[in-house]
């Protein structure tokens, strides 16, 4: 062998050590840094700060598995999955409408209501090693009483630590400690075609695991209610009842989706469910378990209402429909987005560098943040590019956290209009329906449940739940007797006039 080939040999043999330990280097240096929460997405770093809020284990870090033949391996996963799934057993008393035949021989006709007990079932994900676990609010809403039975048989009673009907995500605990837990994944990182697990018990069939794959990402208005979830990942993978408050997970075990909805006319699977992404879920879990309520961030802006848009003027509308991003119609009260030096007629492209396609977009990643976040906001005007730092502000138009102490939410309740049609079909010319009603407050330890109307407060006719924060703000700064009375009735009751002692939740 001559000089020049062993030169060459040599050569090659240190550009492949070097190249070596190049990419071991780099390798580690990601590693290191993924494990500090440090990710390519400004929602995904906010998703590790959700995890630290339940203590969550950073250096957990599982692989994609194969078979020898290449195919995806779920074993891992659904064994992994299935031990942090919960089945969750909840009862809760309604009001059975019945009619008393004396009154009704006499001429009364007046229906009567009685509680009735009732028993429902969902599933739940233990997301701590201390017992916190992310379920539905449509699961345990209304409960008096919520047991949860763990994979190895395990019976335990768990309390309701806060619940939003706005996301149908909750928060319970059961005591203890070491239980088996989901790790938080990168639900924004999910691709179109990618492998996911949706691990459950449908039909009160404990410990079910079936496969899909991510039909859609960010699908809205697909269940009607108050849910305002606009970021839906849509999956292929059988889910039944049951499977509400459900893991769905990737192939790596992690948790990147709590399973809330199916689409289908006769209540089962009909090849369409609906997640909600852990960006949201795990978010609205901190908030619940830091502050017992929510905390919503907004920019304060108008958008075109589409749809009366296209009843007015169907060309703009069309023109409209292609805009990429989302046009600034206006600016509400105290508006952080004008504050920030935002104009009508701008176009939001981008928060925080993530691109905006559409209001469903804007909306997911408003729900990362809370009041007092700042954000970059990208903007299109008149075809140049400009970028502005907003404060982002709570609905009251400030920057102030939210606590479950504060007076509305003492009431533990969420309210809707009633539409002038069924105030006349009722008899009444006031009226707010009760639309939920959570298991920690006011209203719950009165006994008033979901369907209630409520006529007056303070013999106040009322109308919406804004009139009813009035006058409940009001009363709970007063320095006298902090007692608020209800005039209202189940439809087809009686009236029934119950007062609420704001002090019994208030620190």
């Amino acid at each position: 062998m001559n000089t020049g080939n062993v030169k060459n040999i040599v050569t090659i043999v240190i550009v492949a050590i070097l190249s070596s330990v190049i990419t071991l280097f780099g390798y580690n240096t990601v590693t290191k840094n993924n494990s500090k929460g440090i990710l390519n997405s400004s929602g995904s770093l906010r998703q590790s700060e959700y995890a630290d809020s339940f203590d969550q284990d950073k250096n957990v870090r599982l692989a994609n598995l194969t078979t020898q033949q290449g195919y995806p391996d779920f074993t891992e996963a659904a064994a992994k999955s299935v031990n942090g799934v919960v089945h969750v057993k909840v009862k809760s008393v309604s009001q059975q409408q019945y009619m008393n035949p004396f009154d009704f021989f006499f001429g009364f006709g007046e229906r009567n209501t009685q509680p009735r007990e009732q028993i429902g079932f969902g599933s739940g994900v233990i997301i701590s090693k201390d017992g916190y676990i992310i379920t539905n609010n449509h699961v345990v809403e209304g409960a008096t009483e919520v047991t949860v039975s763990l994979n190895d048989n395990r019976e335990m009673t768990a309390k309701v630590i806060g619940a939003d009907p706005q996301t149908d995500i909750a928060l319970i605990k059961i005591e203890g400690d070491d239980f088996p837990y989901l790790t938080f994944g990168n639900s924004d990182a999910l691709e179109v075609g990618e492998w996911v697990l949706a691990v459950g018990n449908p039909f009160n069939l404990t410990s079910t695991v079936t496969a899909g794959i991510v039909s859609a990402k960010n699908r809205g208005n697909i269940v009607g209610g108050n849910l305002n979830i606009q970021s839906f990942i849509q999956v292929d993978a059988a889910v039944n009842r049951g499977n509400s408050g459900g893991a769905l997970v990737n192939t790596r075990g992690e948790l990147v989706g709590i399973n809330t909805a199916i689409f289908s006319q006769s209540g089962d699977f009909n090849g369409l469910a609906f997640a909600v992404p852990i960006s949201i879920a795990g978010k609205v879990a901190a908030d619940l378990k830091q502050f017992g309520t929510v905390q919503r961030a907004v920019l304060g802006i108008q958008v075109p209402n589409i749809e009366m848009v296209r009843r007015q003027d169907p060309d703009k509308a069309s023109e409209l429909s292609q805009i990429v991003g989302v046009l600034v119609e206006d600016f509400g009260d105290r508006s952080a987005a004008k504050a920030a030096g935002l104009e009508k007629g701008d176009i939001i492209k981008a928060i925080n560098n993530v691109q905006i396609r559409n209001f469903a977009g804007l909306q997911d990643q408003l729900s990362r943040y809370r009041p007092g976040d700042k954000v970059k906001v990208t903007v299109d005007r008149n075809g140049k590019e400009h970028s502005y730092t907003v404060e982002l502000k709570n609905d009251a138009g400030n920057t102030e956290i939210q606590r479950s102490s504060d007076s509305m939410s003492l009431l533990g309740a969420t309210f809707s209009d009633i539409p002038n049609s069924r105030k006349q079909q009722l008899g009444i010319n006031s009226g707010v329906e009760v639309s939920s009603v959570d298991n920690s407050g006011l209203f719950r330890k009165e006994g008033i449940n979901k369907g209630f109307i409520i006529m007056r407060v303070n013999n106040t006719p009322v109308n919406s739940g804004d009139e009813i924060a009035k006058i409940v703000s009001s009363v709970s700064r007063s320095s006298q007797d902090k007692v608020i009375l209800i005039a209202g009735f189940y439809p087809n009751g009686r009236t029934q006039y119950i007062a609420i002692d704001l002090s019994q939740g208030q620190k």
